[in-house]
């Protein structure tokens, strides 16, 4: 019964009126108004903002604020592989021959969320991980690796909520919300990372130029908390010892490490 009943919640708040609705609002000057109850209500760390909470304009000023430049440390290990945002770690685990993967005890198609079949060959018998962000969350996103960009595109277009609910009794949420992907060719092999937009707004801004990704570089923001999907090729990817899930993560905390595997250099 609650599975009807969220489901049919989201539909009615997640419409096209609506979401222009919450986007025009979060932009406009008199959310400025709720800025500062905003920053209370979702305990935001204000000593690591660039700005003083009074001189953002606008509530998604807040949302895509920006940090001091000492405020992450990225860890230097040539061949480790780091957080690319802020998030809670909500699921780890693998990709198996049918492009499949299982999240909340739903199931989750790896080839649907790339919307491609000659993408996820690659991929199968690999390594996934999922990062969710709350609204509380830094809305930027980062580089969790040294590579090149050998493709980017988008797909869907709806964006329904990606928090614990979401992924329970959403409808493959994963696979059909907006969603930008980003496919880095690394001195080990290959990494996916899968931007999923999140419920009413569907913007995620892309900031990075040209080809080269710097690990820890900042890559594109959120208009909202949302989800990043880590796909890790077959063999490339060793989990670090201290990842558990759920685990609260930040920008440029070691995740593991790339090794030479089977689809590797």
């Amino acid at each position: 019964m609650f599975k009807q009943v969220y489901r049919l919640m989201i539909e009615l708040t997640n419409g096209k009126w609506t979401s222009v609705i919450l986007h025009r609002f979060a932009r406009s000057k008199i959310s400025r108004f709720v800025v500062p109850s905003f920053a209370k209500i979702y305990k935001l760390n204000q000593d690591e903002m660039e700005k003083s909470l009074h001189e953002y304009p606008t509530l998604h000023d807040l949302f895509i604020r920006t940090l001091r430049s000492d405020a992450r440390l990225i860890d230097t290990l040539s061949n480790s592989v780091v957080s690319p945002v802020d998030a809670v770690i909500e699921d780890v685990g693998s990709i198996n021959q049918t492009s499949e993967i299982l999240v909340k005890g739903k199931t989750y198609s790896i080839q649907e969320m790339l919307g491609s079949q000659e993408s996820v060959y690659k991929y199968l018998d690999g390594t996934y991980m999922i990062l969710y962000l709350s609204p509380s969350h830094y809305h930027r996103i980062h580089s969790p690796v040294e590579g090149t960009i050998v493709k980017q595109w988008t797909l869907g277009s709806k964006s329904y909520p990606v928090n614990k609910l979401g992924l329970k009794y959403g409808v493959r949420t994963l696979a059909k919300n907006y969603r930008m992907i980003t496919e880095v060719d690394t001195e080990w092999g290959h990494i996916a990372i899968v931007k999923v937009g999140a419920m009413f707004v569907n913007s995620i801004e892309k900031t990075h130029t040209g080809t080269m990704l710097k690990k820890g570089g900042e890559m594109a923001y959120f208009s909202f908390g949302s989800t990043v999907v880590l796909l890790f090729q077959k063999g490339v990817f060793q989990l670090d010892s201290s990842i558990r899930t759920p685990k609260d993560i930040r920008i440029g905390e070691k995740i593991g490490v790339m090794v030479k595997g089977n689809g590797g250099a």
